[in-house]
């Protein structure tokens, strides 16, 4: 495509042809537009002579920078970026749905993804778990990948035939630009607790930040599906209709399917909900409470997509987690025929591990326990709130490593027994599982929160092969009595 083609921007610059985009200089080739987008770290400016060595025809920048090609020049490159993807990968599914919200997004877009494929619609996810679509899986190191990548995700599902895509979109991606370029048909928002305080200068910019999606990225008269009785709620609810959104609530406070009452059974939730004057029973095969606003909200996306309520609702009674979301991880036998479970959890802020403990507490009939530590590099402020919360729900605590990256391993986990002086405090992963673990009697629930689906723990730039679920489930059987 001609640079020209590319953006306005570039009306007045030769007619090159691009066969490439890239904001990363060590993936540029020959013909390729080098965005050398500032950062908070690193400008991107400092390589433009390296790109250019290496092939680059043209490149994207803020105003006033100079190079011996030619320069789109953008107060808003980020902006500019996602534009330029979008049509450089032409094509997107018809019907996308950005999800938005602390906790919940990859429950709520696998969810979704479920109920449109199982009635009949060829729908992908993309997120936190990859991108994946019938005969499509793609790995991701971003929930919201960068704008060229999500457009090369984006065009190759659409061609491949995908019409429906539930989609996550995370604060950096918003504040970032990063889906700027998606044609998004509805939206969803779970909730809105401490997180990303590391990257957020404070809690109202990352609140901003997630309401671009409802009152920006979204269309005027567009639905965004809400979780009524998630923190936050409210506040997105008037902000996306005074943006001139419609709302469509769900949960106990919702309008528009009202959980009316809910059960804790021994495989999972027993659901009453009413819609549009009609009461509906549903079993959902899910452990959580917290489940159920996730499947409520992936129902509601469904039903404004256009699909008949009562067929979406038909389809809950099938849908299962997301790897690693309150997944099972191991049974531990006692030779008297008692039980004791372990569950693994991607939880790792402090209103995540507080809804995981409370989501266990139903199917426990003895003590909970729970594994968990805080990442390094990441907002240091919400630790000691994570070891706070784990005190108020469970009867015993082991604070461990969860990928410490840069950072002292020991002084984290220092950081985070602030909050609950009392825990027991296991460096090693492993170890703290198998403490976790050996710990267990009859009747008694182990959560290993964190990690959920990651398969890696980082120590000082390295990651190391590391599974919750597998080193878990191997420990429960090792522990299991003849």
């Amino acid at each position: 495509m001609k640079l020209n083609e590319l953006t306005a921007l570039a009306r007045r610059l030769p007619p090159v042809e691009i066969t490439g985009i890239t904001a990363d200089s060590r993936l540029v080739k020959a013909g390729y537009l080098f965005a050398a987008l500032p950062g908070s770290n690193i400008d991107g400016r400092a390589f433009i002579e390296q790109a250019v060595e290496d092939g680059a025809f043209a490149v994207l920048a803020l105003p006033g920078t100079k190079a011996s090609v030619p320069v789109i020049e953008s107060e808003e490159p980020r902006l500019t970026l996602a534009q330029i993807a979008m049509r450089f990968h032409a094509g997107q599914p018809e019907h996308v749905a950005g999800i938005t919200g602390t906790n919940g997004k990859t429950s709520v877009a696998r969810f979704t993804s479920q109920i449109w494929n199982a009635l009949g619609k060829k729908a992908g996810s993309l997120g936190t778990l990859g991108a994946v679509a019938p005969g499509y899986d793609y790995a991701l190191r971003h929930t919201t990948p960068d704008p060229v990548e999500i457009h090369q995700i984006l065009s190759t599902m659409a061609a491949m035939g995908t019409t429906h895509l539930a989609m996550e979109v995370s604060s950096h991606g918003l504040s970032q630009h990063r889906a700027d370029g998606v044609s998004f048909k509805y939206a969803a928002f779970t909730n809105i607790t401490q997180d990303h305080l590391d990257y957020h200068p404070d809690f109202r910019d990352y609140f901003s930040a997630k309401m671009r999606l409802l009152t920006e990225l979204l269309p005027v008269g567009a639905t965004a599906v809400i979780n009524a009785d998630g923190p936050g709620s409210d506040r997105a609810a008037e902000a996306a209709v005074a943006a001139g959104r419609k709302v469509f609530s769900v949960g106990r406070k919702g309008k528009d399917i009202v959980l009316k009452q809910l059960e804790a059974t021994v495989d999972g939730l027993s659901m009453d909900i009413q819609h549009q004057g009609r009461s509906y029973q549903i079993a959902l095969p899910l452990i959580g409470a917290y489940q159920a606003d996730n499947a409520l909200v992936a129902a509601g996306l469904a039903i404004v997509s256009g699909l008949s309520a009562e067929r979406v609702f038909e389809q809950l009674s099938s849908i299962s987690a997301a790897p690693g979301r309150m997944q099972l991880a191991g049974i531990k036998r006692f030779a008297d025929g008692g039980e004791a479970t372990a569950y693994v959890d991607y939880a790792h802020t402090p209103d995540a591990i507080a809804t995981a403990l409370a989501a266990i507490r139903p199917h426990a009939d003895g003590d909970i326990h729970i594994v968990f530590g805080a990442g390094g590099d990441r907002d240091r402020t919400k630790r000691p709130l994570m070891a706070k919360a784990a005190a108020s729900a469970a009867q015993h605590l082991i604070i461990t490593d969860d990928n410490p990256r840069s950072e002292d391993p020991a002084a984290i986990r220092a950081e985070v027994q602030t909050g609950a002086p009392s825990a027991l405090n296991i460096g090693g992963r492993a170890d703290a599982i198998a403490a976790g673990v050996a710990a267990l009697k009859p009747g008694d629930v182990l959560l290993v929160a964190g990690k959920g689906h990651e398969l890696g723990q980082t120590i000082e730039g390295v990651t190391y092969p590391f599974d919750d679920v597998a080193t878990t489930s191997r420990l429960m059987a090792e522990a299991s009595e003849a």
